[in-house]
């Protein structure tokens, strides 16, 4: 199975690398130091139990144009890239080519295949003007939902931190050939990935963590487990997460856990920097639209009331708009 992965950072540099070491041929699409140090000396990932592997993919390179053909791309740069990204990822497609989507937040495709009121509906704060839709077909789709913690420790080189699970599902709940396939494969390669009839609840439980405790992170570069226990934030981020399951269930939504228990997931992490707040240091810009505006958009369009995530986006644009101008 020919593979591309689009973004070979923490998160798609981990996963090209357990794919091609069980056969699966990789292309990872990456730039500057990153991808010179892997194509002189593959790349490497390293774990918590000082463990190492390197891996030589198929083909690593920057020029997207000249990859070819794949029979799978798998979608792994920050939300906010797509829309630029669209028209030029036409190029790995060959008439069965599927794309997955491996990003945080709500995607581009939620109402897509919904079946319901909202069907074909856009959402602008992750795809403003409809840009990626009009540059991929639906029949293509195919959602991921990435729960790994990992970073990029230096160019080359993928420090993975906890977790292994991918769960893959179709926007139309079915259980095809291709996302069966697609979870054998990545079962193979030691990871959890179950092919789920209801990917859009997948979706919600991990955003319900990362719209609340990623930002707060970004704005008191407070680590994971510090937002937890401080009395204050921690009831910041109960309250945004309760907001967001109400949006939830306004669209048809049902958590099978409760906002403790989701809680107490993102706990296990520990003192962890999540990657809101790694861009922050870095100077990059921020998930912000995906994780937090897509779902202000989504209260407003289900009218439940959002005032808590509304004043931490508004903050996080202006943190966004300052940190990307210097």
């Amino acid at each position: 199975m020919r593979i591309a992965i689009v973004g070979a950072g923490a998160i798609g540099g981990y996963l090209g690398a357990k794919l091609a070491l069980v056969g699966a041929e990789v292309t990872l699409i990456a730039r500057g130091a990153h991808l010179e140090i892997i194509l002189r000396d593959g790349l490497c990932v390293e774990y918590a139990d000082g463990s190492r592997e390197i891996v030589r993919p198929a083909q690593a390179t920057a020029d997207i144009a000249a990859a070819g053909h794949h029979d799978v791309v798998i979608v792994a740069v920050k939300a906010q890239a797509l829309p630029a990204l669209a028209a030029p990822m036409r190029a790995l497609y060959g008439p069965n080519t599927a794309v997955v989507y491996a990003q945080n937040g709500i995607p581009w495709w939620y109402f897509y295949r919904h079946g319901g009121p909202h069907e074909g509906r856009g959402i602008a704060a992750v795809d403003p003007g409809g840009q990626i839709a009009s540059q991929v077909e639906i029949d293509r789709v195919l959602g991921c939902v990435i729960y790994p913690a990992a970073a990029i420790a230096r160019p080359g080189v993928i420090r993975h931190i906890e977790g292994n699970r991918f769960t893959l599902g179709e926007p139309d709940g079915s259980r095809s050939e291709r996302v069966l396939a697609l979870s054998r494969l990545f079962t193979d390669a030691g990871l959890k990935a179950p092919a789920r009839p209801d990917i859009r609840s997948e979706i919600w439980i991990k955003l319900w963590g990362n719209l609340s405790i990623n930002p707060i992170s970004a704005l008191t570069r407070a680590t994971v487990d510090v937002i937890i226990t401080d009395v204050g934030t921690r009831a910041l981020l109960v309250a945004m997460m309760a907001e967001a399951q109400q949006v939830a269930e306004a669209l048809g939504i049902h958590f099978p856990i409760s906002i403790d228990r989701r809680i107490k997931m993102a706990e296990d992490i520990g003192a962890h920097k999540t990657s809101m707040l790694q861009d922050v240091e870095a100077g990059r810009s921020t998930e912000v639209d995906a994780l937090i505006g897509s779902v202000a958009e989504l209260g407003r369009l289900v009218s439940v009331p959002t005032p808590h995530i509304d004043a931490i986006y508004a903050s996080m644009k202006l943190l966004d708009m300052v940190v990307s101008n210097h």
